[in-house]
């Protein structure tokens, strides 16, 4: 069962292996968005890279692994923390990614030491190509948002988010299969303002939500490795659907203006997916009352090194 509890209980089993990231809290002012308090979640300074680690790491601890280790289908990032938790670890893991996968995620699965599959032009041809190594080769797969264990390794972002900021009114997260928002619902519940931010290129929970469950819509735009699985799970599905209260579509030019204004204001780099959250605010698709405290999940920094000028 996901729950506060089991996500509770799932952090003390991975938090020796995954970092505590910080917050950074500011007035909104200094993005020029108004009278509110932002606070930020670095998990881009999690290890590996992005809050995937955490749902990698409680995969690969909660589970009996047999001999032939693991396998993952990835946009990138989950690849790349499954990669890692294995290799720390001393499990045998197998990758497999779509040729969307961007070059910086694809040289970090190498230097892992993990075998790498590149097939298919999107996250739903990795899979395919996973699951069949899965059933011939005997090894575990480890689904990037749709496993429970997935979840409640995402859902100890919240905790720890809790820990650390003593309000928040709002909370801003980036929707692609959904298991860190699936997560994040688990833990917050009722008790704040959960909001779901997706690319218009990839309205996944929009449409899933309009159908009354998961249902397959365009995977394509700026966030296409990391927000553009298809289809989102059906373990978050009713998670969303009971907690999310409202979700908003992005364009491409909203993430990337993003992108340039965390630089630009706070010198902080972020994937694609990871500014969509932000972008939502920056584009007046969210719009914050006078003194609310919105918490931004900033999930990842898989990036090659780019200049915002």
């Amino acid at each position: 069962m996901i729950s506060r509890d089991s996500i509770a209980r799932t952090y003390k089993v991975i938090r020796a292996h995954v970092r505590r990231t910080p917050v950074i809290e500011t007035d909104a002012a200094d993005f020029g968005l108004g009278s509110f308090q932002a606070v930020f979640k670095l998990e881009m300074l999690q290890r590996a890279g992005s809050f995937k680690t955490r749902g990698a790491f409680a995969n690969l601890l909660l589970r009996e692994l047999p001999a032939a280790g693991v396998v993952a289908a990835s946009g990138g990032n989950h690849g790349v923390a499954v990669a890692y938790a294995a290799q720390r670890l001393g499990v045998r893991a197998r990758i497999f990614v779509p040729t969307v996968a961007s070059p910086a995620k694809i040289a970090k699965i190498r230097d892992s030491g993990a075998e790498l599959t590149i097939c298919g032009e999107r996250y739903a041809d990795a899979l395919e190509a996973s699951e069949r190594c899965a059933a011939s080769s005997g090894a575990l797969p480890i689904h990037a948002f749709d496993q429970a264990e997935t979840l409640l390794g995402q859902g100890t972002l919240g905790l720890e988010l809790e820990e650390q900021v003593s309000r928040l009114d709002t909370l801003l997260v980036a929707v692609g299969g959904g298991g860190l928002l699936g997560g994040l619902a688990a833990w917050y519940e009722e008790r704040i303002r959960l909001i779901a931010v997706e690319p218009e290129a990839a309205p996944t929970l929009t449409r899933a939500l309009a159908a009354g469950h998961p249902v397959e819509a365009e995977a394509g735009g700026i966030a296409a490795d990391s927000l553009a699985p298809r289809k989102v799970g059906g373990l978050m599905f009713p998670l969303a659907q009971r907690y999310a209260q409202r979700v908003l579509l992005v364009s491409d030019e909203a993430i990337r203006a993003a992108q340039r204004q965390l630089w630009d204001t706070l010198r902080i780099v972020a994937e694609p997916g990871a500014a969509a959250p932000f972008a939502a605010l920056l584009a007046g698709l969210y719009r914050p009352g006078q003194g609310e405290r919105v918490g931004i999940v900033l999930s990842g920094a898989n990036t090659a090194a780019v200049s915002f000028g």
